[in-house]
């Protein structure tokens, strides 16, 4: 019986590729840039905030790179990312393995006068 359920499983499309997904969403200028990503990555189940930070999550290269960028050239931002809505700073929470469906917001704060 539990092979024709694994077969009717795959053949309705409901078998889930391994991994966790994540919400990114970084805004703002941030060093001499203007980021607007909005992007659902999948990473490897025991990702790290760290290891998505770092680029070690096998996440497009581009996402991995504005991350790095933008907390390279705008250090406090690693002090204001956002986890699930509650501030999460990188050097505190690097070994926090992300879960699925986990949201990380970088939002660059906009000063004037």
């Amino acid at each position: 019986m539990s092979g024709l359920g694994e077969r009717l499983r795959s053949w309705l499309g409901r078998e889930r590729a391994p991994g966790v997904r994540v919400h990114v969403l970084i805004r703002g200028r941030i060093g001499a840039g203007w980021y607007d990503l909005d992007e659902q990555v999948t990473v490897p189940v025991g990702t790290t905030l760290g290891g998505l930070v770092d680029g070690h999550a096998g996440v497009e290269p581009a996402l991995a790179e504005a991350l790095a960028e933008a907390l390279a050239q705008s250090p406090h931002l690693a002090h204001t990312l956002m986890l699930n809505g509650e501030r999460c700073p990188v050097v505190e929470h690097r070994e926090r393995v992300l879960e699925d469906g986990d949201e990380l917001y970088l939002l660059a704060p906009i000063a004037g006068g």
